[in-house]
């Protein structure tokens, strides 16, 4: 395309007819700007077409677009390869999430580049005037406008430089691929496997072997473990029961005095838990229904849970209600009893969902 900046003001000129033989797409591009009330007063290409100079711009573009699909096309990999499961210690899945950015973002800022690069060094510099106007459009106008979309794709210049198209699509399709992945992986891999919603390490295990309440350290607690008036934060009895792998089983074991005792079953009574406790005993949820967070500062005398995290508190005597803070939904209480070797077991899993609320709950 030859340099056009000549300005040449032609009032009351009769149209073009754009089907003239011999018109080149400029001529008609120019002609229906002009029927727009439209004036290109300056166009002209950035580079020479066929110089070193192109060459080296049309490879730079290209490295932007190859670019992102090579990083695009790493995030795939990690997104589907890389371990993500928590581990303790410094191990491998501490960069999953940290992988999953940088690739991102470096593939779409090797788009952005490219693009940028393509308009500000490739395309023809053009300045336009343009007076406002109403009318129908005619036939010759989408003659115009369809000579006009082809001749802004010849300027664009793919065709004459197959390695942009080609690198931009290896840039975009990886792109795509990512944008894609969370949704179409969510449907290969179901995030909620085994109901790990709805169960925690305290679900009876094979055979319908009740699960023992246990310490941090592994053992089992009896009922002269804890004292009167006094707590004790307990793990399923299973492996890895102390780990988060079950991070939703932490679980506040409480040896109610007597009359609070009575009060709490009388209160667990009204809601058919009246099985729940064993003895003076009763067992909560430590995981906080406002946002997840360790219930577990425990006041004795007013028999209140506080979490203290935004300050929520739940009244023990009263099934866990929440009593102040933006908690809405009791603590689920975990059914124990004391089996034949005087530990403490779960006689079922929790009956309520823990911590706080989620799209599937019923």
């Amino acid at each position: 395309m030859s340099t056009h900046t000549e300005h040449q003001t032609q009032q009351g000129r009769e149209p073009l007819d754009v089907n003239t033989p011999g018109l080149t797409r400029f001529d008609i591009v120019r002609e229906g700007a002009r029927r727009d009330d439209i004036e290109i007063v300056h166009y002209e290409p950035q580079v020479v077409p066929g110089t070193k100079a192109e060459r080296r711009l049309v490879r730079l573009v290209a490295w932007f677009f190859l670019l992102s699909g090579l990083v695009g096309t790493a995030f795939l990999v990690i997104y589907i390869w890389w371990p993500w499961e928590y581990a303790p210690g410094r191990g491998s899945d501490k960069w999953y999430t940290p992988l999953l950015g940088v690739t991102l973002g470096l593939s779409l800022l090797g788009v952005g580049f490219g693009i940028l690069t393509w308009g500000k060094k490739l395309l023809p510099k053009e300045v336009s005037i343009q007076d406002r106007h109403e009318g129908a459009v005619s036939e010759d106008n989408r003659t115009i406008t369809g000579q006009t979309i082809v001749y802004m794709a010849d300027e664009f210049g793919v065709k004459r430089r197959p390695l942009l198209g080609i690198s931009l699509l290896a840039g975009l399709v990886p792109i795509g691929a990512v944008a894609a992945a969370p949704l179409v992986g969510g449907l290969i891999s179901n995030p909620h496997k085994n109901n790990q919603m709805f169960t925690t390490g305290f679900a009876p295990a094979e055979g319908g072997q009740r699960i023992r309440l246990v310490r941090e350290d592994g053992r089992p607690i009896r009922p002269a473990d804890v004292s009167a008036g006094g707590q004790l934060t307990v793990f399923p009895g299973i492996e890895h029961g102390i780990s988060n792998q079950h991070a939703d089983s932490p679980t506040l074991l409480i040896h109610l005095r007597d009359e609070d005792a009575q009060e709490s079953r009388r209160a667990n009574e009204r809601v058919g838990h009246g099985d729940y406790m064993w003895g003076n005993y009763a067992a909560f949820s430590k995981i906080c229904t406002h946002a997840g967070c360790p219930a577990s500062l425990y006041e004795q005398q007013t028999n209140r849970l506080l979490c203290p995290c935004h300050q929520s508190q739940f009244l023990i005597t009263d099934n866990a209600r929440p009593v102040f803070g933006p908690a809405s939904r009791r603590l689920p209480q975990l059914p124990i009893e004391v089996d034949s070797e005087g530990f403490f077991v779960a006689k079922s899993d929790y009956t309520e969902t823990i911590g706080p609320d989620f799209w599937e709950r019923p």
